[in-house]
Formats: C-alpha cells, structure tokens, sequence
C-alpha cells in the first residue's frame, strides 16, 4: 500500500517532520518546542533551535570569548593553549556526537554548547570569583549568560528559545555531580544534560592537556587509577568517556555512565581542583589580574560621569549602577581589561610581568 505524506509547504517543516521520524523519543523535537519568550514569525528555511544557534554564533559576545581566559593566562602568548572559545567548539563538538549517536536533537544540543559561557569574565574562574564579591545578588557566569542572551547582546535580548535558554542557564556544576539527572537544577532537556556532563568533560580533558604542555606536571602525576582506566593520551580519554556515555544512554530518558568510568573521571575532576589549579603558575597571577577587575569596579562606582561607550550603551532605566557595571566587567575581554586599567591607573609594579605576557604587543614601552 502506497503511504500518503502530508504536503510540506517549507523546509523548515520538511526538517521538523524529519525529526519526527528519526528522532528518539525521548529528544526535543523543534515543532513541539515551548517557544520564545516573544512570538515570532517562523523561519521558512530554519528550525527553531537552528536559529537559535546561528544567533548565538553571529553575536558579539560569543567572538570575545576568543579572548578570554580558560585557564592559562598567557593564552594569547602562545595559542595552543585554550580559550573560552575554543573550550566552547569543544563542548558542542563532544556534545554534538553523543546527541547523534543517541538520536535527539543536534541542533538544540549545540545551540546550547555555543551560549553556555557567554556570559563568563576575563581572567578565567578567578574573574567569576572576584565580581562574585563586588554586588550583593553574587555572580555565576551561567546566569550572566542569560543575561547577555535576554538584555545584553542587542536591543530586546536574542529571544532564543525556552529550552536553549534552560541548558545554558543550567550548565553549571558548582562543585556537584557530573551527572544532574538527580539534581533539582537538572535540565528540561536531555539535551541541556548531555552539555552540562560534556562541559566537564571537555573541560577535565583539555586543562590536563594544557597543563601537561606548559611544563607545570607530567603524565606521572596523575591519579594512575585514572590513568589506568581512561587512558594516557588527551583523546584517548575523551573516546572511553563518551563511549561510554553512549553505551550507558541509548534510548534513557537521562544521561549516564558506567560506575568505574563515573568515579574515574569525577577523581580527575577532583585531583585537578586540588593540585593544578591552585599551583602558583595559574593562580597567582589569575588572581593578580582579576583584582584589575575589583580596582575599575571601585573606580567606576566613584565616578559620576563613565567615559566608556561600551559602559554608556549598557545603561537602563531602572538598573543599579553597579548591575550595569557588573554587566559591563563580564563583557569585557583580558585585553580590554588590562588596556583601560593602564588608561586609568598607569601600570603597578607588579603588574609588569603580566602586561608584557598578555598584551601583544604592548601598549606601553617599559
């Protein structure tokens, strides 16, 4: 018997009835998303999640991540150290094989790779931490985030999409369980789960390979059940976590994996919280430029007239001076940090080393 299909009158409905077919049940299809914030008319050509992802691609704020600290701090000395750029491509290209392997949807899932740290500071978790002490609701870089998605990027926010905007604003762990599937905070979406548990494996997997690179540890020194069970080599690691994954989620309505592939991993998470990031080569001197954050804060706060254009396209009707500071601190790239706080303050001292690592070239001859 001849099966008769409805007529499609769009590409973007030919996409959504694909979904329909070939999708897991359990993935997010984008013609029974929960809309937008704001109605608007559909795409003839994309999806919803679909343009949800190239807003976020084409913004402002997701090209500065290139100039944002992950980790290493002379990143922009030497570039095959991590950004917060290229630890977002790695999040969606991880998050992006586990979605497809597993049937759901690609394109929310990378939508939600791309957004999730649009919102995090100059400087690394060492600039989160100081404008966390700076204004009395705290700071998390993934509420920044949707911040940056609802008022910031242009005129009325990107209205992305509820489901994007859920993932990116819980991506983050705090210091709980890789896996959120018991958390209250945990994703709507398998989707949004699959980012958060891709962020950290990303994340575990690249800093241990930059650390490696600078010379700070060896192989060695890793937990050697670690190494044991997830292998020696950078992608060696990536594939055994993912693998399983994968093997542990076909058609589940959440994420999961393996009991000895879970406490190896969450163990090397551990072990670089404890004795990498607080080495003195990465700490010092994170926490040496993120306190230029504190200083322009205190110095914007003081003065009533702020001569930045970027700071005076950011003021609101009905928005607390330091809320607008705040929000324009988050914005701001290392090298923009560093170059007003020489326009205001000249350069310290102690501040030398680090100017000439992180400003190529320099804007001042010393």
């Amino acid at each position: 018997m001849k099966v008769k299909y409805r007529k499609l009158e769009t590409i973007r409905e030919l996409l959504e009835d694909l979904e329909v077919k070939n999708l897991s049940r359990y993935a997010s299809l984008s013609s029974r998303s929960r809309g937008r914030i704001k109605e608007e008319s559909f795409d003839p050509v994309r999806t919803i999640y679909m343009q949800d992802r190239d807003r976020i691609l084409h913004s402002e704020y997701f090209r500065r991540l290139k100039h944002k600290t992950q980790v290493f701090l002379s990143a922009t000395s030497d570039e095959s150290y991590r950004t917060r750029l290229t630890h977002t491509l790695e999040v969606a290209q991880i998050a992006r094989t586990i979605a497809r392997a597993l049937r759901v949807n690609e394109d929310l899932t990378e939508a939600i790779a791309l957004g999730h740290d649009l919102g995090h500071t100059a400087f690394g978790h060492a600039g989160e931490e100081e404008l966390d002490q700076l204004i009395e609701e705290g700071f998390k870089h993934a509420l920044q985030s949707l911040r940056v998605i609802d008022i910031l990027e242009k005129p009325g926010g990107m209205n992305l999409s509820r489901e994007v905007r859920d993932g990116i604003g819980k991506h983050s762990k705090g210091g709980k369980k890789l896996l959120p599937f018991d958390e209250p905070d945990c994703p709507l979406t398998l989707e949004g789960e699959i980012v958060r548990v891709c962020d950290s494996i990303a994340y575990i997997n690249h800093d241990v390979d930059d650390a490696i690179h600078s010379g700070i540890m060896n192989l060695d020194q890793l937990p050697k059940s670690c190494v044991d069970t997830l292998g020696e080599r950078h992608s060696q690691r990536i594939s055994i976590m993912v693998y399983d994954i994968i093997s542990h989620s076909i058609d589940k309505p959440h994420i999961h994996m393996s009991d000895s592939i879970l406490e190896e991993t969450e163990r090397l998470r551990n072990f670089l919280f404890s004795h990498v990031y607080v080495l003195p080569k990465i700490d010092r001197p994170s926490r040496k430029a993120a306190r230029i954050l504190k200083e322009l804060f205190e110095y914007f706060m003081a003065t009533p007239d702020i001569p930045y254009k970027v700071l005076k396209k950011l003021e609101r009707k009905g928005e607390r001076k330091e809320r607008i500071i705040i929000d324009y601190l988050a914005t701001i790239t290392d090298h923009e940090a560093l170059e007003i706080y020489v326009k205001i303050f000249g350069i310290k001292k102690d501040l030398k080393s680090l100017y000439r690592s992180i400003l190529i070239p320099p804007l001042l001859n010393f």
